[in-house]
């Protein structure tokens, strides 16, 4: 190369002659099928079944395998409502019951409310009266209730358990339990009165219950 070559290409911009160059692949030399990538290089560098938080831990899982189809095996507890144990009954029995009281205790505030005399009448003052009968209504029965199923399936759960089965006469014993408690400091005949209306109630709803 010339001297006068020379000092012509150290004279030109860098960004000029990469402008003006330009590059071939030549056919003898083709590109590798399997290149590396960056992928690659992370995928050998960190396993991803190693970086999940539960890689180490193997078979110690076992309390995690929870039987929640299993229902109980006690004879007679085959119902249409399914059940898993005492367990089931006490919870979704007294939620159910308190619920209900609540909902009906709500609608016969909302009717004594309606009705209550007034001395002035005003809208204000009469949704004020109904809202206060709601309150009074919907919480007594309510909490009534929930005693209620929580005395009726704490006893029924144990007298199935003594008897070793599950059955309309153990519903209806644990019914006159809890009717004879509930109003039990109100006098011997609201007690037996109340004893006789929860056991009819409980072989009523034991004898829907095994029916539908």
């Amino acid at each position: 190369m010339s001297s006068s070559d020379s000092s012509t290409s150290s004279s030109q911009n860098p960004t000029d002659v990469l402008r003006t160059t330009s590059f071939s692949r030549s056919e003898s030399s083709p590109v590798p099928e399997h290149a590396v990538t960056a992928s690659d290089l992370l995928m050998a560098a960190y396993d991803p079944a190693k970086l999940h938080p539960l890689a180490d831990l193997g078979d110690k899982l076992d309390y995690l395998l929870l039987d929640d189809d299993k229902t109980s095996e006690l004879p007679g507890a085959g119902t249409a409502i399914p059940s898993r144990g005492w367990s089931d009954d006490l919870c979704y029995g007294t939620g159910t019951m308190y619920l209900s009281g609540l909902a009906l205790g709500g609608l016969w505030g909302v009717r004594e409310g309606a009705r209550k005399p007034l001395s002035v009448s005003n809208t204000s003052l009469r949704i004020n009266s109904i809202l206060n009968s709601v309150t009074r209504r919907g919480t007594f029965i309510g909490n009534s209730a929930g005693v209620m199923a929580l005395l009726y399936n704490g006893v029924n759960s144990s007298i199935d358990a003594f008897r070793g089965k599950h059955d309309i006469m153990g519903s209806m014993e644990a019914g006159a339990v809890t009717g004879a408690l509930f109003k039990s400091t109100a006098g011997i005949k609201p007690a037996i009165a109340a004893a006789t209306v929860v056991s009819g109630m409980a072989g009523i709803w034991s004898y829907v219950k095994k029916s539908v």
